[in-house]
């Protein structure tokens, strides 16, 4: 198979430089196109000096009439912009969104959470939510895919498959989650110029962070029962990665044991989920700059509760690295590719 064609747009920010740098080491794909907008004209080196040694289109403006070259468009723009390029995609394309445009399959859920109205919504019945673990192969279906938040891929994978097998109570989860300031984007200095991210731990979207929809979304799916979580996050002085502090109640009769074991026997197969021994003490360290999602289930001072900790890249795992890991389902390439 010769290689395939890519487009990304919004090339710039730390979502899309990350996507670069593994695209430019998988070996199915050139990258045909890089778009921005007040960066039009530059070499892409000019925000990553890692990227000079490579041969690299220079950044212009996307045009509707560039996707006749292209199969797959990543697009790591703002929310609401891939929305409008999906409209113009030609039979051949694949869009893969890293932003929220195609999370939500409610497009009033989107407009409450994201306070703008959805302009493709006839659409998001062509779309799938995909976390490769959970999906599968049947993103093949699909020709726009919506990649999970970088918070939910590091909630949803540890606590669906114990939701799935009852092995827990759906309600009083709580999740404490922390995140490195490049999860903000590159505009995070000027949100948050009143804070020192060098050298604080601050929570934000306390009760109504935009990522709580997109959490319950893939929690209804996957069971019928009522459930109730609260998700508090946090921006900690670190540029990247997240670990995420899950406290559940376990059904009666259930251990720690059992968590554990499912979690295992559910991702033997998922080469990029790693489960660490019981009571085992995880961190960032332990997967930065890698695909990697890392699970520890950890015993509590009470019989009856458990702790989950999950670890992962957000810029990787989180982001760009996960949108590859699908792109690698859909054309049936190695699935190390770009992500070794």
């Amino acid at each position: 198979m010769s290689k395939i064609n890519i487009l990304v747009a919004g090339s710039t920010g730390y979502i899309g430089i990350q996507l670069i740098n593994l695209l430019v080491k998988h070996n199915k794909v050139n990258i045909k196109y890089l778009c921005g907008n007040t960066s039009v004209g530059k070499e892409i080196f000019f925000f990553d000096k890692k990227l000079k040694k490579f041969k690299l289109p220079k950044i212009i403006r996307f045009n509707k009439k560039l996707l006749k070259d292209i199969d797959v468009v990543f697009t790591a723009l703002p929310n609401g912009e891939a929305q409008s390029i999906s409209k113009h995609l030609l039979k051949k394309n694949i869009l893969i969104d890293l932003a929220a445009d195609f999370r939500l399959k409610n497009p009033l859920i989107y407009k409450t959470w994201y306070k703008q109205k959805h302009n493709a919504p006839n659409l998001i019945k062509n779309s799938i939510y995909s976390l490769p673990e959970l999906t599968g192969k049947k993103i093949k279906k699909f020709k726009i895919i919506g990649c999970p938040g970088c918070y939910p891929t590091s909630i949803l994978i540890p606590i669906i498959p114990l939701i799935k097998k009852d092995l827990i109570r759906k309600k009083n989860i709580i999740i404490d989650s922390k995140s490195g300031y490049s999860g903000a984007g590159r505009g995070v200095h000027k949100k948050y110029k009143n804070k020192n991210l060098y050298e604080s731990l601050s929570a934000y979207g306390i009760g109504f962070h935009r990522h709580n929809p997109e959490i319950e979304q893939i929690i209804k799916e996957n069971t019928k029962d009522k459930f109730e979580f609260t998700f508090t996050p946090h921006l900690s002085p670190m540029f990247r990665g997240i670990l995420s502090t899950i406290y559940v109640d376990l059904n009666k009769g259930k251990t720690v044991n059992n968590l554990y074991n499912e979690l295992v026997n559910f991702y033997k197969k998922s080469i990029f989920v790693k489960v660490a021994k019981i009571n085992s003490y995880i961190s960032t360290n332990d997967v930065i700059n890698t695909n990697n999602c890392k699970i520890s289930v950890c015993k509590s001072k009470y019989h009856n509760k458990a702790i989950i900790l999950s670890s992962l890249d957000n810029l990787i795992k989180g982001g760009a690295g996960q949108a590859i890991q699908n792109m690698n389902i859909i054309y049936n390439f190695n699935p190390f590719e770009g992500l070794r």
